[in-house]
């Protein structure tokens, strides 16, 4: 499927940058939700930096299992961190997660 609106060929350019071997179907995940509506007014490469580190924290860490258990935002995102940041690094990320960033 090839992008039609300049926002959406600078989302697939950043995605293709920052995830250089992320499977298909996460990528396409990830490209959806870098499109949402209350991500718009930021740069495509913010907005899809967003997108991935929720993507990965949701769908392939113990985050959910975390929030079930009583564990607030903030502590079960530290919790996580490293296996979000090893999902990057199998993914050939050209960032990580830093625990000292804010709001991600």
């Amino acid at each position: 499927m090839r992008p039609s609106t300049g926002r959406q060929r600078a989302i697939a350019k950043a995605l293709t940058a920052l995830l250089p071997i992320a499977p298909y179907a996460d990528t396409e995940r990830i490209r959806t939700d870098a499109s949402a509506p209350h991500l718009k007014t930021l740069p495509p490469t913010i907005a899809v930096w967003l997108a991935t580190v929720a993507h990965v924290r949701h769908q392939h860490t113990d985050y959910e299992r975390l929030l079930e258990e009583g564990y607030d935002r903030d502590s079960a995102r530290f919790f996580v961190l490293d296996q979000v940041n090893q999902v990057l690094t199998r993914w050939r990320a050209t960032r990580l997660l830093d625990p000292d960033d804010e709001d991600e």
